[in-house]
């Protein structure tokens, strides 16, 4: 049996700040002072969120990607309308990882670039940089800052005292990046960006809710109806009341000074690689090795005892059908645990089917499937005659799950918009285009395919410079139509997409 080989390649969308005089704008300057900013007031903007909105990508926070962040590149295009500077906590290096007081944090490893044939063409999966991280969180930025981007921050995060102080990392309490810029060991993401006074803020908020719920394939818990978000686990969805009540809460502290801004929206979750990239068929067997298959005993077992099952009226015939074995030549559906089916234990028969076409595989999933479980049993073949765990597979029944839990997030930051004559950002909608066959740029087409595809970086979720460029152009569209302002947009063929490992300095 082969073992599946695929591929790392590339996730969401892309970001740059430009600053050579060879940049072209989308829409060119012709004379001094054609910009204007309309109804609003760019002087002093402050983006706060998470790590879509630091620049980080390829599974880490690096210097390169960190200075490309849609909040920066946007920054760039507000100084011709009346912008000013723009500070971000830029990191020490393009390596990625962080350390406390000169030791690693686990966790918080090296960037991904694509494996090289030497001469800068791909020739392989993602791998790590290797290199030696050198950002230490001791070493704490101080001074004014305008990007309150915060990588793994979940909506209440912001508003959570004490989560930038050092002292409750190891209790899971704290957050390191927001470690390295916290104005002190008790002020909150969202104290210190107001302290900053912005005249203009974006924020986007809310999509790790549900995104660690989703990359973890569920196997968090969906806390509907919870309103104490201490008590979450790290992979739960947040209850859509919280979320409601702390963006309620940042925006009338953000707007407290008359300052105008824009709210973005949560995209599906299918827009990005990190869900579209691995078949939910892929294991692939010739003739001779599926027969071998289906003559194991044990699955002839759990198949006749999923028809006792249904005969004793325990299941429907339907279920029944769903959840029988069946492995052919070709391209073949893996076998799984699926938490939701009815439970056969009485029967002796565990909770096992086939994955079907309505389910998604997680990314990481590439690097066990076809796999042995042991070494040394050849015959141990992970979604064959071993099942995927929970972590691999996101089932329609948790799709859903999440689904509602966006819609519901979706609406109240667009009522919370309008209630605050703020700008609303679909990135729900943009992203789908890209990843429903791509978006045309100056040289190409923006498409979520891994890696190829230019949008996405190597870890999947987030955004290339060249997609956090697309990001940019779409709020900055957006804030144009609600406020009369003109901002350029950028030529997003300009920045670049995924690198290979000769290219990385």
């Amino acid at each position: 049996m082969k073992k599946l080989n695929l591929k790392y390649i590339g996730l969401f969308i892309a970001a740059a700040a430009i600053v050579s005089c060879e940049t072209e704008f989308e829409n060119p300057i012709d004379e001094v002072d054609v910009y204007t900013s309309g109804e609003a007031d760019f002087s002093n903007y402050v983006a706060i969120g998470n790590s879509l909105t630091s620049g980080y990508a390829d599974g880490a926070l690096y210097l390169d990607a960190q200075t490309k962040s849609f909040p920066a590149i946007m920054a760039g295009q507000m100084e011709l309308a009346g912008g000013g500077e723009f500070i971000q906590p830029l990191v020490n290096d393009n390596a990625g990882g962080l350390l406390a007081a000169g030791v690693p944090i686990p966790g918080f490893g090296n960037r991904f670039v694509l494996a090289s044939d030497g001469m800068g063409s791909p020739a392989g999966p993602a791998v790590y940089t290797g290199a030696t991280p050198t950002t230490d969180i001791t070493n704490t930025v101080t001074g004014k800052l305008n990007n309150y981007g915060v990588p793994g921050a979940k909506s209440f995060h912001l508003g959570a005292p004490g989560y930038g102080n050092i002292a409750g990392l190891l209790l899971g309490q704290a957050n390191p990046y927001y470690v390295r810029f916290a104005s002190s060991g008790t002020s909150t993401v969202i104290g210190d960006a107001v302290a900053a006074n912005p005249s203009f803020f974006t924020l986007w908020i809310g999509n790790n809710d549900i995104l660690s719920f989703a990359t973890s394939g569920g196997s968090g818990v969906d806390q509907l109806g919870n309103l104490d978000p201490t008590t979450y686990g790290s992979n739960d969805i947040t209850d859509p009341n919280v979320f409601a009540g702390a963006v309620n809460g940042y925006v009338t502290a953000l707007t407290s000074n008359g300052a105008k801004g824009a709210l973005i929206n949560i995209p599906n979750v299918t827009s990005i690689p990190f869900f579209t990239t691995v078949p939910s068929n892929a294991i692939p067997l010739d003739a001779a090795t599926a027969g071998q298959v289906m003559s194991n005993p044990a699955i002839q077992q759990y198949n006749g005892g999923l028809q006792a099952a249904a005969g004793a009226g325990a299941i429907t015939a339907d279920e029944a059908a769903l959840r029988t074995i069946n492995f052919t030549a070709g391209q073949n559906f893996m076998l799984m645990v699926d938490e939701d089916l009815t439970d056969l234990s009485g029967f002796g028969l565990p909770n096992l089917r086939q994955t079907n076409d309505t389910d998604l595989i997680t990314f990481t999933s590439a690097s066990v499937i076809g796999t042995r479980a042991d070494p040394n049993d050849p015959l141990s073949v992970i979604g064959v005659a071993v099942p995927l765990g929970d972590e691999n597979v996101l089932t329609s029944t948790e799709q859903t799950a999440i689904s509602d839990a966006q819609n519901a997030y979706n609406t109240t930051l667009e009522n919370i918009a309008a209630a605050n004559d703020l700008v609303y950002v679909d990135a729900k909608a943009a992203l789908a285009e890209v990843a429903a066959g791509g978006v045309s740029f100056n040289g190409g087409v923006l498409s979520s395919t891994y890696a190829s595809g230019g949008a996405f970086s190597l870890d999947a979720v987030h955004p290339t410079p060249r997609g956090y460029a697309f990001t940019a152009n779409v709020i900055i569209d957006a804030i144009n139509e609600k406020y009369g302002s003109t901002i350029p947009k950028v030529e997003i063929g300009n920045y670049r997409s995924v690198q290979t490992s000769d290219l990385v300095n």
